[in-house]
């Protein structure tokens, strides 16, 4: 069967791509984590939601569907793991310097940043989240994905036209 036809669903085919990436991408997540455990907990995540999403993913995107899918997962441990530090802090409103229709405004700002994000087609996401939260350069983008850098300033500047629109200057 060509590999474009491939089901993911079928065991065998999944667990293929298991030992074809399983690797690289702990590899890949161990290097933003620097904890082997959570490295570990994330590509299992990650697989988990390949399997679980196993019908509309492509065969042939599988590849760039679990490297989104792990920088994703690693962002959202990211973002938890800053909340929880505050809240073990105390950090409250009363303790910060800005007003609270400043913190208002900022919250606000960030949840339509991240709904308009999140609205992005997959790949202008996938560029996006690269370049301006992990710093890849547009080369390093290509390479990851496959990709020309054409395609990458193409993806990251409709990216770019989208959220200008729904939100202004980024």
């Amino acid at each position: 069967m060509p590999k474009d036809q491939q089901n993911i669903c079928h065991s065998k085919t999944f667990e293929a791509l298991y030992k074809m990436y399983a690797k690289d991408l702990r590899r890949f997540i161990f290097f933003k984590t620097q904890d082997l455990d959570q490295a570990e907990d994330i590509l299992q995540d990650t697989f988990i939601k390949l399997w679980d999403n196993c019908s509309k993913v492509n065969y042939n995107k599988a590849k760039s569907y679990l490297f989104t899918v792990a920088t994703n997962t690693f962002l959202n441990t990211i973002k938890h793991e800053k909340v929880v530090r505050k809240h073990r802090e105390g950090i409250s409103n009363q303790q910060t310097n800005e007003t609270p229709e400043f913190i208002l405004l900022e919250k606000e700002f960030m949840d339509k940043l991240e709904r308009t994000i999140n609205s992005l087609p997959e790949k202008q996401k996938e560029v996006f989240l690269l370049n301006r939260i992990e710093k890849k350069k547009y080369k390093e983008i290509a390479e990851l994905l496959g990709i020309s850098i054409k395609a990458v300033e193409k993806r990251m500047h409709s990216a770019l036209l989208v959220i200008r629109e729904h939100i202004g200057h980024v």
